[in-house]
This record gives structure tokens, C-alpha cells and sequence, in this order.
């Protein structure tokens, strides 16, 4: 993939730079997006990469933090910088802001979903993860799927782990809750990672309950970024580009006039 660096001229000769929510998934902090952000940033645009309630450090408390926290945190965001935002959300994050999507429609210009999707209501991120108390530590590596592992070698295994904070057990236990059918407005983008796009397609066709949310959105892009789940470590220079891809789309129809 080429990465195209450019700038968009709006009304009155000024640039549109657009203003960028990264949310990590679980177990993981803002850091986690350093490798990822160099070409949102060289091409002008503003990232904000978000260290979510809980995940601050090994001994943060995670007591009482649930998903709605982490929702309102990047709502919290979405409101400070005022605007339009693309909003970035890896694995767990994605259910993260699509919920912030719900709640602010109209301040949000895409969703760009990383090995992730929107999540329904009444629907939980992984409630089978097991829990030690208020946290879900991360867990052996052989609690997980081959698919989830391609590409992470022992070395980005040992650096994963080492970083790994404790996940609130609420997030990944709570029940989604969804109030604003305006979020099918707001464009998507699935970089599929682990499942190719022609699955997720597949599954949309048959009616599968997994994508039953993505299936409303009405405009959805696929861009398959082939490895494992955590691309931000096996493939993070391919990730930002496949991101600035998908912003600067964003950027262009805004100057269309498109989304607003």
C-alpha cells in the first residue's frame, strides 16, 4: 500500500486536518498506537491516543469501571476537541466507539474499526474472558485462537506482555446500550485483520448474528490488512498507512461537502 501524503483545501484556503480518537483494545494504553501514528501525523493530521480508565498502570483501580466509563471517556474526548473526529478503535475499542458514535452522531465523520466491529445492544465484548476479581488479567497465550498469534514472535510476545495492563471487568462483561439510530449515518471502515473481508461479507449475507450491527451501517468500506489480531505490533507502519487511507477519504468527501 502507497502512502499518499496531502493536504485539503477548504473553504478560505485553510487545511483540513482532521482530528483523530485513537482507542486501543484491551490490556492495552495510548503507547500502545506509537508505531502507528508517524504517517497521520507527517501528513498534518492531530492524533489523540487515549490511555482508557483503569488502564493508567498495573496498580490503577479498576474497581466499579464498566464499559459505559470507557464510552464516556472517549465521549469526554469527542466534546474537548469539538468538531469532527475519526475515531480509531482496535479490538475491544471498537464497541468503545461505536458506543461513542451513539451517543455524539454528528461530531463523528468516520469509524475506522481495527480487526473490530460495532457492537449491538445488549451485546458484550468477550464475557468469557476469565477474570481475577475486578480485572482480566491478559491471559496465556494458549487461551487463544492461532489466528489471534499470526505474526507475533516470541520478541513482540515478551514486549506485549510485559506492557500488559489488567483490563476492567466490566468492560468486557457489561451489556452494550444504544440510544441514536443516527450512528447507521456514520461511515465506517473494517480493517480486517484475522477474518478476511469476504467472510465478514459472507456472514452479512447469511444473516449472521456476529455482524448483525455492521449489516446496518449504511456506508462501509473493507480494507484487509492480513495478520493477527494485534496489527499495531506485527504490522503497525502498514496499520497507519491503511488509517491515513481511510482519514484522508474522509477528509476529501469533507470538502465535497459530503459529510457535512
Amino acid at each position: 500500500m502507497r502512502v499518499c501524503i496531502s493536504y485539503f483545501p477548504k473553504r478560505g484556503g485553510t487545511l483540513w486536518r482532521m482530528e483523530i480518537i485513537l482507542v486501543p483494545g484491551f490490556w492495552l494504553d495510548a503507547s500502545s498506537w506509537s508505531e502507528v501514528t508517524p504517517p497521520l501525523t507527517v501528513a498534518g493530521h492531530r492524533v489523540h491516543p487515549l490511555t482508557l480508565p483503569g488502564l493508567e498502570s498495573r496498580e490503577a483501580p479498576r474497581k466499579g469501571i464498566g464499559l459505559r466509563d470507557h464510552i464516556d471517556a472517549v465521549v469526554k474526548e469527542v466534546d474537548r476537541i469539538g468538531g469532527r473526529v475519526v475515531l480509531v478503535g482496535h479490538s475491544g475499542g471498537g464497541a468503545i466507539i461505536y458506543g461513542a458514535a451513539d451517543a455524539r452522531p454528528d461530531s463523528v465523520a468516520r469509524c475506522i474499526y481495527v480487526d473490530a466491529g460495532p457492537l449491538a445492544e445488549g451485546g458484550v465484548i468477550n464475557d468469557e474472558l476469565p477474570a481475577e476479581g475486578d480485572e482480566v488479567p491478559l491471559p496465556p497465550w494458549e487461551g487463544f485462537e492461532d489466528g489471534d498469534l499470526v505474526d507475533l514472535d516470541e520478541e513482540l510476545r515478551a514486549m506485549f506482555r510485559a506492557r500488559a495492563i489488567p483490563q476492567p471487568k466490566g468492560v468486557a462483561y457489561d451489556k452494550m446500550r444504544l440510544s441514536d439510530e443516527r450512528r447507521f449515518e456514520v461511515p465506517a471502515t473494517i480493517i480486517a485483520c484475522e477474518f478476511p473481508s469476504s467472510l465478514l461479507r459472507e456472514w452479512i449475507d447469511a444473516g449472521h448474528p456476529f455482524v448483525s450491527e455492521l449489516a446496518r451501517i449504511r456506508d462501509v468500506e473493507y480494507v484487509d490488512l492480513p495478520t493477527g489480531h494485534w496489527p499495531q505490533f506485527t504490522k503497525p507502519a502498514e496499520l497507519g498507512q491503511a488509517i491515513l487511507a481511510a482519514v484522508e477519504r474522509t477528509a476529501v468527501e469533507r470538502t465535497a461537502g459530503r459529510t457535512g
